[in-house]
């Protein structure tokens, strides 16, 4: 079970590093845009966590199932966003959001205890 949980983790940490990365990258950049790495890393931060939540649910893990929800509200309204504005031509006003909410996850996933 450790292994799977390790493995899950380490997903969900790439998965974060496919949002953060091209988000940072492109603020020196004029042109905004949401690309398919962060479509694909909100998915994969959404599958993971889930799955996290569950292998930690199979176990003795003790849960903060009020954290647990607001950091899901926070990745599916970040999901939500890159699904709906990798289409639109001019979407900073997406970016910005899913870049600021993966900020504000990783907040709530270290500072609430």
């Amino acid at each position: 079970m450790n292994a799977l949980r390790y493995t899950l983790l380490i997903l969900h940490f790439v998965g974060l590093a496919a949002i953060l990365g091209p988000f940072l990258d492109q603020l020196r950049s004029d042109a905004k845009r949401i690309s398919m790495t962060m479509v694909w890393g909100a998915r994969a931060q959404l599958i993971t966590g889930l799955g996290l939540v569950g292998v930690a649910m199979a176990g003795d893990y003790e849960l903060d199932h009020v954290k647990i929800a607001v950091k899901f509200a926070v990745a599916l309204a970040i999901a939500g966003l890159a699904e709906v504005g990798r289409n639109k031509k001019a979407p900073q006003t997406f970016w910005l959001l899913i870049g600021l909410l993966t900020i504000v996850n990783i907040i709530v996933a270290v500072v609430w205890r």
